[in-house]
């Protein structure tokens, strides 16, 4: 049934922020609203222009018989730093502070627009590379990793320290936590990676770095690819971090348990992203 253009441009809309980094042809288009291809192309250069005014991503548009729409989102460094500086706000609370120089995150990454937001804003980080799975462990950083590969429109994997049956066979590895230098163990399913994978990995906390560390070794062992690790947020670490290539969120530069006092800052990430100007 033929529709009119107000009610294409809604269900256009919806359809392509639903499937990011999806190339949805034409002809599919054409056919969903019984709309002639001229119609749809002019609908697409609309969605176009605001999508890109309004900072909710590019839609890339690519001409001939193979062609179509792929949205792809991003956050605007503005926005970005906005959020920012709102978690550094937030994760400040001094009553955040737990024994060992941690810090409670779990009621933060609990609530929908706060994770919808941390995906948005990892998700840029990789605009223009090619991901084929998000990676983290078990369990604080599921959320996290779900609302990445949800943008990024991939699966993502979760690593656990012990074994479960339904994950049928399993690669296992050893790695030595960074902050307490004891050797823990990790595995994940045989079904989870494939050979030659691009794989980022994302975590809700980094100390020294052990936990990541070890899930660099898993990827080594799958014969995958490490794109990259970017955190929500990092501790200050005097020891040896075995991790040094890494993007955070906010940085937790200073935790004292006994006061219960906590610093906290901003981050590299809007110096990776955006360069060095924008971060204050």
């Amino acid at each position: 049934m033929k529709v009119r253009r107000s009610e294409r441009l809604i269900d256009m809309t919806r359809y392509l922020l639903e499937r990011p980094h999806t190339l949805v042809s034409l002809t599919f288009f054409a056919e969903r609203y019984e709309s002639a291809k001229s119609s749809i192309s002019e609908d697409l250069t609309i969605l176009k222009r605001t999508f890109q005014m309004r900072g909710t991503g590019i839609l890339e548009t690519i001409p001939g018989a193979a062609g179509g729409a792929r949205f792809i989102p991003y956050i605007l460094k503005e926005e970005a730093q906005e959020f920012i500086d709102e978690m550094t706000d937030l994760v400040a609370d001094k009553s955040r502070v737990l024994p060992g120089g941690y810090v409670y995150l779990s009621d933060i990454l609990g609530q929908p627009e706060i994770l919808r937001q941390v995906g948005r804003v990892i998700a840029t980080q990789y605009l223009n590379q090619k991901i084929d799975a998000v990676m983290t462990v078990a369990t604080k950083g599921i959320p996290i990793a779900q609302s990445v590969a949800t943008y990024l429109n991939v699966p993502f994997v979760i690593v656990r320290n012990d074994s479960k049956i339904t994950e049928g066979s399993t690669v296992s590895v050893n790695y030595v936590s960074g902050s307490s230098e004891r050797i823990k163990k990790m595995e994940l399913s045989k079904r989870s990676l494939s050979e030659g994978a691009n794989v980022l990995i994302v975590d809700d906390f980094m100390k020294g770095g052990g936990t990541i560390n070890g899930m660099k070794t898993l990827i080594e062992e799958f014969d995958a690819n490490l794109i990259g690790i970017t955190v929500f947020a990092e501790a200050a670490f005097t020891g040896n971090r075995l991790i040094d290539d890494y993007t955070s969120l906010l940085r937790v530069t200073n935790v004292n348990d006994n006061e219960k006092a906590i610093k906290v800052v901003p981050g590299n990430y809007l110096e990776k992203v955006f360069g060095a100007e924008d971060q204050k």
